[in-house]
């Protein structure tokens, strides 16, 4: 049987550019024009987001940034600006460009057994931004890998896409015992945050932020003990009711995000029926499913935080400790929800911060518009502080 691939040298990015939560529901709440009823969902939606801190590429943000020239936010008023969707995607390559190549770079300087030149496959996972050639083109010429490197680019696909990038990473490995396959995901959602009196955007303005995270997956026997995770199963799910209910379209002024308040209830509904796939064949597990114990078989639960009461009507369905939530509630109060990188940063944090052991096992989710859930188990191999 073939050794399973495995995830190792995750890194995180988050741009300079630090936004307090209370700081910016203020600035939202006092916009022109917005109603009464608005501002106090502005004001719901953000306090109740469990968010402290964001980090956003517009420095406008900043109270230390001065611009004759606003794009975004005009310090002096304090009103938001509605650049079109053209200025915001400048914007995206430029910024993301930048963080993509850095956090790329650090997950192969922080590797002791791979350089660049063992890299055979790139992927890269973005839903803010287009442009041609893409992100995965940029990490190949910035840091001189061969032009013989397969590239893709998972593309416009949400919060869930740095699942499937891992599963097409692990596929490849599968096929070919030798690939090095580097996961690169940058999101840069505030660039297409905007002032509105519509419940469901108003929602989506107090949960994103942006940030990114890299990987490299491979199954190659390798001599050091690093953190990591083996890729173990994975499995897709549509719960089609909730298809109007999560969604991300284009618009004259920027990606228009639909998240209803409808989203945790229906998580909370289909959340076993995606689980139960990937433990198909252990009896144990079954058990447990019919006595609504999984979270006490698995020790480490990486979900991403798509918001505060999504993670609340999981923890509640699963019967999740406080503990098995910290790493995803953690993530979530520093830095916001970030789309598909937010999975890789809680991922990071089970493996570095939250006493995990070799052997562990760990559930991860991920959600998005479909609304699909894309699920994996994974096992830690060697945790932060262990091995040689």
């Amino acid at each position: 049987m073939s050794r399973p691939a495995v995830l190792r040298s995750l890194q995180t990015i988050v741009p300079d550019t630090v936004i307090a939560q209370d700081a910016v529901r203020d600035v939202f709440a006092q916009q022109p024009g917005l109603g009464r009823l608005a501002q106090r969902i502005v004001t719901a939606s953000f306090d109740g987001s469990g968010i402290d801190t964001r980090h956003t590429v517009i420095e406008e943000f900043s109270p230390l940034h001065e611009t004759d020239e606003p794009v975004f936010f005009a310090p002096a008023t304090r009103q938001l600006l509605a650049p079109g969707t053209r200025a915001r995607n400048d914007i995206y390559v430029r910024e993301s460009t930048r963080l993509f190549v850095e956090v790329a770079q650090r997950a192969i300087e922080e590797d002791p057994d791979l350089q660049a030149s063992d890299v055979t496959h790139v992927i890269t996972v973005s839903c803010t931004g287009f442009h041609a050639p893409g992100p995965e083109y940029e990490i190949v010429r910035a840091l001189g890998l061969a032009d013989s490197v397969q590239r893709f680019h998972f593309g416009f696909m949400g919060c869930y896409a740095a699942m499937p990038a891992l599963r097409a990473a692990s596929q490849f490995c599968s096929a070919d015992p030798d690939a090095v396959v580097l996961v690169v995901s940058v999101e840069l959602c505030t660039l297409h945050l905007r002032s509105s009196e519509d419940p469901d955007t108003i929602v989506a303005t107090s949960l994103f932020a942006d940030g990114g995270a890299a990987g490299i997956v491979t199954a190659r026997q390798l001599p050091s003990e690093v953190p990591a995770l083996s890729l173990d199963r994975f499995h897709t799910a549509i719960a089609p009711e909730g298809e109007k209910d999560m969604a991300w379209t284009i618009g004259d002024e920027g990606f228009e995000m639909i998240l209803s308040t409808a989203v945790p209830q229906i998580i909370g509904e289909t959340i076993l029926g995606a689980l139960r796939p990937l433990y198909v064949g252990e009896h144990d597990m079954s058990i447990a499913f019919e006595e609504g114990a999984i979270g006490e078989r698995v020790a480490h639960w990486a979900i991403h935080p798509g918001g505060r009461s999504i993670l609340d009507r999981i923890q509640e369905r699963l019967h999740l400790s406080d503990a098995q939530l910290h790493p995803a509630r953690a993530v979530l109060r520093e830095n916001g929800n970030m789309s598909s990188a937010t999975i890789l940063f809680v991922l990071k944090r089970i493996l570095e911060e939250e006493g995990a052991q070799r052997g562990d096992r760990v559930a991860a989710m991920a959600f998005g518009p479909g609304l699909t859930a894309e699920s994996a188990l994974m096992t830690v191999e060697t945790p932060r502080g262990h091995g040689a």
